[in-house]
């Protein structure tokens, strides 16, 4: 069994409205000295078996098909 967890980001440039609202929500709290906020998904995953590579292609295929959209968010894969 191994374990993974897959980091998904919006691409620079995509607006964040979650984030700014973060950002505004923060400044409002007395957290001052917050540049800028973007707000992403993690998702921890156990995959079956020990093929470190297949794994890797496997979670590549769940961000591509399921996990990220790609046309506006990036996505990293570590694998424990």
């Amino acid at each position: 069994m191994m374990k993974a967890r897959v980091t998904v980001t919006l691409k620079n440039g995509v607006l964040d409205p979650q984030g700014k609202a973060i950002e505004h929500a923060l400044g409002g709290l007395g957290f001052g000295g917050v540049g800028s906020v973007r707000q992403g998904k993690v998702f921890d995953i156990e995959i079956d078996g020990t093929d470190k590579t297949k794994a890797q292609a496997e979670l590549k295929a769940m961000c591509d098909k399921l996990l990220a959209n790609t046309v506006i968010e990036n996505y990293a894969v570590e694998i424990a």
